[in-house]
């Protein structure tokens, strides 16, 4: 029973490997410790995979925390004050015409 267990382990973890990790001994007979081997193999890939994808996921939210910090710190109270200043500026004949790139 125990040995079933094994083999019938051994065998789903051979399924699951796919056929890139079997391509790699195409003409041997995979043996037992191979399909361990690349399962470890496979699995240590995966780790590295999704430490590397948790580093970004932190980096991306940390510039967003950050980025919501400076719009919450920004005052936009002096657009008013700028818009009214501007406003009385733009009676001046300088000002008057506008400036067109063409």
């Amino acid at each position: 029973l125990r040995r079933e267990r094994i083999n019938s382990s051994i065998e789903q973890l051979k399924s699951l490997l796919g056929p890139d990790f079997l391509k790699q001994q195409p003409d041997s007979k995979l043996e037992k410790a191979d399909i361990l081997e690349m399962t470890v193999c496979f699995l240590t890939q995966l780790q590295q995979q999704n430490q590397q994808h948790r580093k970004l996921i932190n980096h991306f939210n940390k510039l967003q925390s950050s980025s919501d910090l400076n719009l919450r710190e920004a005052d936009f109270s002096p657009l008013s004050s700028t818009v009214q200043t501007s406003s009385t500026e733009d009676k001046s004949p300088a000002c008057s015409a506008l400036w067109r790139p063409w």
